[in-house]
């Protein structure tokens, strides 16, 4: 921390230039066998998301709108655990965890945006199996590739504007230290606590930022299943009612692991849960759900399989 000494009334303070991260844990033992889980996890994530988009790309008969979205939730997914993994991986030996204050600033910025668009892009794709479910018939009409983009725009472009509203509020507090970060990343909560000014604006910002996209998109995905539900009802074949509901079970396995940990990081009362647990719970957010994601819908999805053959055969016919 480079001082720079003002006054304000009769007191001196100091900026701070830059923070220090506490880190995951102390412990050199764990951290030894830890380190190469991460790395292991990070490039799975990376390798798994990148050959989804690729295979997505590449065979004509997954360019449906499920799996334009699913190519679009890798890619969020990438930038959401690239935005915090490699900075926390080459933190990992460090004897002092620093970051500049610029670097944490545009860390948490990228980070939220990733993180509030997967929000409202998991809305997006239980609206599009409410389509295909309960109105099959008109379901290429509905979900054309132009609504399909201006969906993903949208998605995007909520994700980058909410952020943008909560960095700038909360980066131009006064910050006269201490500058100690109590977490492995540039948790916006933390950053709070460490301001000297009030933080009243950035807090109500938050609050509705949450409001509207977290719960707001957690709404229409409830509705989107209530009425997915009540289609699957009145569909008299119990093949085809379990077959309309395997087009959900990704979907529903995926939304339950990021609101669920989402809930339980952000949303947990301030004495419930000790630092410890909640780095833990933020390790399985921030790096181990991006991994989960591809491994759920590509372990239980049939169309994907079979797409996964046929590249391989044309790759083993026309190397």
């Amino acid at each position: 921390m480079e001082p720079s000494i003002s006054m304000e009334g009769n007191r001196n303070y100091s900026s701070v230039v830059m923070f220090v991260f506490l880190g995951l844990t102390d412990d050199k033992e764990l951290q030894l066998v830890l380190f190469p889980i991460f790395v292991g996890i990070y490039l799975v994530t990376l390798v798994w998301n990148l050959d989804l988009i690729i295979l997505i790309r590449m065979d004509s008969h997954l360019h449906t709108p499920m799996y334009f979205f699913l190519s679009v939730l890798s890619s969020i997914d990438i930038c959401f655990t690239s935005s915090i993994s490699p900075r926390m991986l080459s933190d990992f030996f460090k004897e002092e965890k620093t970051i500049s204050f610029t670097a944490c600033a545009t860390q948490y910025f990228v980070a939220a945006w990733m993180g509030q668009a997967e929000y409202c892009l998991l809305a997006a794709m239980a609206y599009d199996r409410y389509v295909a479910i309960g109105n099959p018939l008109q379901y290429s009409a509905i979900m054309a590739p132009g609504l399909c983009q201006k969906m993903v725009a949208g998605v995007l472009g909520t994700g980058f504007l909410c952020s943008l509203l909560e960095s700038v509020p909360c980066f131009n507090m006064s910050f006269c230290g201490p500058n100690v970060i109590q977490h492995f990343c540039c948790n916006i909560s933390e950053i709070i606590l460490l301001s000297c000014s009030s933080p009243f604006i950035t807090q109500i910002i938050l609050f509705l930022a949450a409001i509207l996209v977290g719960f707001g998109s957690l709404l229409i995905i409830l509705l989107s299943y209530g009425f997915i539900a009540a289609s699957i009802l009145k569909i008299s074949s119990g093949k085809g009612s379990a077959k309309a509901f395997n087009t959900c079970a990704s979907h529903l396995a995926v939304v339950t692991l990021f609101y669920g940990t989402a809930l339980a990081v952000y949303m947990r009362p301030s004495s419930g849960h000790t630092e410890k647990q909640n780095k833990v719970l933020s390790v399985f957010y921030i790096i181990v759900i991006p991994m989960l994601n591809p491994l759920i819908y590509s372990l239980r999805n049939r169309e994907i399989k079979e797409a996964l053959k046929r590249v391989i055969k044309k790759a083993t016919f026309f190397p």
